[in-house]
């Protein structure tokens, strides 16, 4: 009979998140996999738990991930834990269970602590759709990739950031985006937790008198669809009406195609624009 690969989420903070289901869970199977196991030791003590465990990190994901589903097929119970959070969430685990759903192996979720969900619904920002971005990548093409879609994001924005890095990754956010509201939540369940509601401009400001400290998640609001569309309107004015149509038409559509094209990039009725493609 094979194994199940359970997703055990744990305190991102205050051990007290740590639900009873999980301990159980965690004291039940044969071997946990950890991210870290020297920080994970303090969790299974804390809450006695006398399960081996092996190391399962972002480093070894793909090798690891294929031994531990051929110990899921042999019949191992495994339980995968990251040092703060819900696995497969900006920590290892996405790999592991597109593996084992290959395999055809069972994988149950232990729900718990989420660092992203709270800091979303005590933000004080929208809360019925959002993206979630993790970390910003480091490379920098991919990371203006990234700014550029979060540019025209309708939905409230959720981004990681570490303390040292926070002033930089505001001012990049504040310089593409715009001045939008956003809260910087910090210490998320511990003593020193924070919520600093206020705008990226004014957060840029206060941080550059006052160090960050503690792991940080910055929520954004996204654009609205009023101003998404005003913002798309507004580049086409410095093109004229003509040269409007023309690009359309250069690009393979005939004048009535292009015409109505650049009647609904303008937000105009095509009666409008139909004019001006006569003289075409």
């Amino acid at each position: 009979m094979q194994g199940i690969l359970y997703l055990v989420a744990t305190p991102i903070g205050n051990l007290e998140d740590m639900t009873y289901r999980a301990v159980r869970i965690l004291g039940e199977v044969d071997l946990i996999a950890a991210e870290d196991t020297r920080n994970s030791i303090k969790l299974l003590n804390h809450f006695d738990i006398k399960t081996p465990m092996t190391s399962y990190h972002e480093h070894n994901k793909y090798e690891k991930a294929e031994e531990l589903v051929a110990k899921l097929v042999a019949g191992t119970n495994i339980a995968v834990i990251t040092d703060a959070g819900t696995p497969g969430i900006s920590d290892p685990g996405e790999e592991l269970v597109r593996q084992c759903y290959e395999a055809g192996i069972t994988v149950v979720p232990v729900p718990g602590a989420c660092a992203a969900i709270n800091a979303l619904i005590a933000s004080g920002l929208p809360t019925r759709r959002f993206a979630f971005e993790a970390f910003l990548p480091s490379d920098k093409k991919e990371r203006k990739q990234v700014l550029d879609e979060l540019e025209k994001e309708t939905r409230t924005i959720i981004i990681y950031e570490a303390p040292h890095r926070l002033l930089k990754t505001l001012s990049e956010l504040n310089s593409k985006l715009g001045n939008r509201e956003a809260t910087i939540c910090r210490e998320l369940t511990k003593k020193h937790e924070t919520f600093f509601k206020t705008t990226l401009e004014d957060a840029i400001t206060h941080y550059e008198t006052t160090e960050p400290k503690g792991e940080c998640i910055i929520v954004i609001k996204g654009i609205s669809r009023e101003n998404l569309i005003m913002e798309e309107q507004m580049k086409w004015e410095s093109m004229s009406i003509p040269d409007h149509i023309k690009m359309y038409m250069s690009e393979g559509l005939d004048k009535k195609e292009a015409t109505k094209q650049v009647a609904k990039d303008r937000g105009v009725p095509k009666r409008d624009i139909y004019e001006y493609s006569k003289e075409l």
